[in-house]
């Protein structure tokens, strides 16, 4: 135990004075009735006015005061470990990068709880970030500032999604000493960090010692952050699997891992396991999933880990996608080594999925691009179903050879080629001739091709020609050096036709033979699904944020700050993952490129040991104040010292009086130990009362689950009472304000809607219990379920959501989508965020017609009432990150939402359908 004023301490010694005060005053004399009957019944010569003050009253009045002082000295329990004595500032060193984000509500308890010493010690706070802000400044100290002042901006704080830079922290302390607010001061520095070394650790560290004592927090060697890395190169197939490196920067110790491939509502689609073996500090791990789920997974991410390092993004790169060979028949190539087909399988199979077919066998069965090796003239029923699956985003890839070059079209036909091409084939080199095998041409920034190196080994010998016209070189998506065209492209509809105007295998050049081969084909199949740096609706144009990633790992709208990315090919690839290019999606609708932390991460080094620093971690016992409970039982004594004072002086009713004789004394002890009991209590809640069930009936309530938290509690109380005055202001509804209710005890049917905070530390539920909630289920009641821990999952809290939810009868439950009645029963919104955002709101996975449509469970994590919470002057209790206050008033319009949904039910979404409602109404 240790005291947060000891000074207050020094009053103890005025304790033996005041006995000797006490002692000497005795209590006022006693009054009595002087009836003369009476008188000479009771009359007794013994004089029974005391001198002075009883013992025992002594004692209990010395306790008083013992306890009233020990109470103003703020005893603590399990208090942290104090800072440094003296008046000197506390400068706080806070890595707020990526590697931040996994353990930052631990690191937000660890700051607030360095603040709330700085304010007993009555110390300015100086703050230093180290990494750049969401709006691209660079790391300053800010401060000195009084705690108050600084636990708002600790609360504001957040991770990013790039990496600290510690050399500009380095800079910014350097200015702060020169002519800053640390200019000529010492300050004793409290540096939490994250365990990585980026080569200015040192640096910052020995300029921290100057100034005064330095200790670093940290989360410990086996806790440090992971990074997961994209599947590169050869690994992106092996066997069917993506191969997922998975990267820690130190642990001695085994440690368990596990990524999961996420769809586009976040529903899991496989998983993989493995284990980090002692001393190791790379994993890969396979994820075999099948070509549809491959190619609808959006994300990987580590289980149970939070932050952007535990997040990568995918985009068509990692999906394989269906590609179609044409055959002549069923029965192949006679020769399969010598044949085209060949060739373009070896090419297309690391990155796509390739089948083989007739065109009406490949085109029923679903691909996204088809691949004609030299087939010449196609039926007139096979042209029409190939012209129709182009219109419709198809892309259509030819090969030149003998037979095209020999194709006579009709005048006026259908024609599956982007130009018109001259009868014959062009020759280059060979016995009878006098050029030579033709090189080709560097790539022009609006091809497709832009950015891919052409090896000077590379040559064609024989190609078909294309007829001269005015858009043709609009249609040249690659040249030889002549200046002729070897690819050709043209748009039809929504998909692309394109001609390699030489043949797809060594026949008529070395192209089919190089890794030049398997990037073009690879740009050409990317065509299809509108990759970025191919020719798409944006081709050959910046790439516009589209949805980023915040420190946390979640996907967020992106700032006004953010950049657009250029074409992969030109700038893609040295982009510097920052506050201008946060990761993200980049792109217009679903053409979008992943842009990941990973790939601007270099591999991870641990921290060195420091000399000259003490080191200690993030958690430790959380302490008690036991201030409430000194001052509390003061007040009992006093009580207890008044009614005694008054029984002694003889001004207590005759009623109340104890007889003559020792035995008034035992009851006095039997008194005050009874008040004593009576105060040190427990709280119980007891069963709705008549009054409560009438007042809970005339007027509407905002209920909310007890949880047997009180801080949980007081919070959800506190939010609930802003969100009525919110509903009392802007809608029809009157709200008398927020009541508590026991599940076990009370009447449910009274309320419509139950906010229940989930805690890890709840009890279960009884069968009774359960019983009454499935009843209020069936009978339209609604319950939201919030586990508060969108930013940071908290394990304990999940397996208590599920323990609590055993046994009740919970329909099938789905994301809620922008098309859900809760979207817009009041205000229209397409995200529900609360003191934190991004995280998805579960309902009921079909709105049918039971209960007028309400889901009758709603869960999520975002802490609704810590963003309604108001205090008694109507202010704001918390902060709200990252959004502040524009984010809070998003929460309340969700509140709003919440509480008109569960009052009028799918009233909103009968309104879309208003022609069906009258249709039927005339049936």
């Amino acid at each position: 135990m240790a005291f947060a004023s000891p000074l207050v301490l020094w009053a103890l010694v005025l304790l033996p004075g005041l006995w000797w005060l006490l002692r000497l005053t005795p209590p006022a004399p006693k009054r009595v009735t002087f009836p003369a009957l009476r008188l000479l019944l009771g009359l007794t010569a013994k004089e029974e006015t005391p001198a002075r003050t009883p013992w025992w009253l002594l004692v209990l009045r010395l306790a008083l005061g013992a306890l009233l002082i020990v109470g103003l000295a703020r005893p603590l329990l399990h208090p942290d470990a104090a800072p440094a004595p003296g008046s000197a500032p506390m400068l706080l060193v806070v890595d707020t990068g990526w590697a931040a984000g996994r353990d930052w509500p631990e690191r937000q308890q660890a700051l607030d709880r360095l603040v709330t010493q700085a304010e007993r010690q009555d110390r300015p706070v100086l703050l230093l970030p180290t990494a750049a802000g969401a709006d691209g400044q660079a790391p300053q100290v800010q401060g000195p500032m009084s705690a108050t002042a600084a636990r708002r901006l600790v609360q504001a704080l957040a991770p990013q999604p790039w990496p600290s830079d510690r050399a500009a922290a380095l800079a910014a302390l350097d200015a702060a000493q020169k002519t800053g607010p640390l200019a000529g001061l010492a300050a004793d520095s409290y540096w939490l960090a994250d365990g990585l070394n980026d080569g200015s650790v040192e640096a910052l560290a020995g300029r921290l010692r100057a100034l005064g004592r330095v200790t670093m927090l940290t989360a410990g060697a086996d806790h440090g952050p992971l990074l997961l890395r994209a599947p590169n190169g050869d690994a992106r197939s092996d066997g069917g699997a993506l191969m997922v490196p998975v990267e820690r920067a130190e642990g001695a110790q085994a440690q368990p891992i596990a990524v999961k491939a996420l769809g586009e509502d976040g529903r899991a689609l496989g998983r993989a396991e493995g284990i980090f073996a002692p001393g190791a500090r790379q994993l890969t791990l396979p994820l075999t999933l099948p070509g549809e789920l491959r190619n609808a997974a959006v994300r990987l991410h580590l289980e149970e880990r939070t932050g952007v390092g535990a997040s990568l993004l995918l985009d068509d790169r990692w999906r394989r996608r269906p590609v179609g060979l044409a055959t002549a028949g069923p029965g192949g190539d006679s020769q399969p080594l010598l044949s085209s087909l060949y060739y373009l399988d070896r090419a297309l199979a690391p990155y796509a999925e390739v089948r083989r077919g007739t065109i009406p066998a490949l085109l029923e069965g679903g691909v996204s691009v088809l691949v004609l090796p030299d087939t010449g003239a196609l039926s007139d029923s096979d042209t029409d179903r190939v012209s129709r699956w182009i219109d419709q985003g198809g892309v259509l890839v030819r090969f030149g050879g003998t037979r095209l070059a020999h194709e006579q079209e009709p005048i006026g036909a259908e024609t599956l080629l982007p130009v018109r091409l001259r009868g014959g084939d062009r020759s280059l080199g060979g016995a009878l001739s006098w050029t030579t095998p033709a090189h080709l041409s560097p790539f022009d920034d609006k091809s497709p091709f832009a950015g891919l190196e052409v090896p000077p080994d590379v040559t064609v010998s024989r190609q078909v020609l294309a007829e001269p016209g005015p858009d043709l070189g609009d249609k040249v998506w690659a040249r030889l050096e002549d200046g002729t065209p070897l690819v050709t492209g043209e748009r039809r509809g929504k998909g692309w036709l394109v001609l390699v105007h030489t043949s797809a295998d060594p026949a008529w050049s070395n192209l089919a033979l190089s890794g030049l081969y398997v990037d073009m084909l690879r740009r050409l199949v990317a065509l299809s699904d509108g990759l970025p740096g191919g020719i798409g609706g944006n081709a050959g144009g910046a790439l516009p944020p589209l949805m980023l990633l915040d420190g946390q790992g979640r996907l967020v709208a992106p700032s006004a700050l953010a950049q657009p990315l250029e074409p992969e090919g030109k700038d893609g690839a040295e982009v510097q993952v920052g506050p201008l290019h946060p990761p993200g999606y980049y792109g217009v609708g679903d053409r979008r490129r992943a842009l990941n932390l990973a790939g601007a991460v270099a591999p991870l080094v641990p921290m060195p040991t420091l000399a000259g620093v003490t080191y200690q971690g993030f958690g430790g016992m959380r302490e008690t104040d036991l201030r409430p409970w000194f001052l509390g039982a003061a007040a009992a004594l006093w009580v207890a010292d008044l009614f005694l004072s008054l029984l002694v002086r003889g001004m207590l009713p005759t009623s109340l009086r104890f007889p003559p004789g020792r035995g008034w004394r035992r009851g006095v002890t039997a008194a005050v130990l009874a008040l004593a009991t009576v105060l040190a209590a427990p709280r119980g809640q007891a069963a709705t009362p008549d009054n409560e069930i009438v007042k809970a009936t005339t007027a509407n309530w905002l209920a909310y689950v007890e949880t047997g938290d009180r801080t949980a509690d007081a919070t959800t109380k506190a939010g609930l009472l802003g969100l009525g005055e919110q509903l009392n202001r802007r809608t029809a509804v009157e709200v008398a304000g927020a009541m508590s209710v026991n599940v076990e005890k009370d009447d449910l049917a009274l309320f419509p809607l139950l906010y229940w905070v989930v805690t890890a530390g709840q009890p279960s539920l009884s069968d009774a219990a359960v019983a009454k909630l499935n009843q209020y289920l069936h009978a339209g009641g609604m319950i939201l379920f919030d586990t508060r821990d969108q930013g940071a999952p908290d394990s304990a809290v999940q397996a208590r959501l599920r323990d609590l939810t055993h046994g009740l009868d919970v329909p099938p439950l789905a994301p809620v989508g922008p098309d859900h009645v809760l979207s817009r029963t009041f205000f229209l919104m397409q995200d529900f965020p609360g003191r934190q955002a991004g995280g998805q709101v579960w309902a009921e996975a079909s709105e049918g017609r039971v209960n007028d449509g309400v889901s009758p469970v709603l869960v999520g994590g975002n802490d609704w009432a810590g963003a309604w919470a108001i205090d008694g002057q109507g202010r704001p209790l918390n902060a709200v990150v990252p959004g502040g206050e524009r984010q809070r008033e998003m929460a309340y319009r969700f509140g709003i939402n919440l509480v008109m949904y569960a009052l009028t039910g799918n009233y909103k979404a009968d309104q879309v359908h208003v022609p069906a409602i009258l249709e039927r109404l005339g049936q």
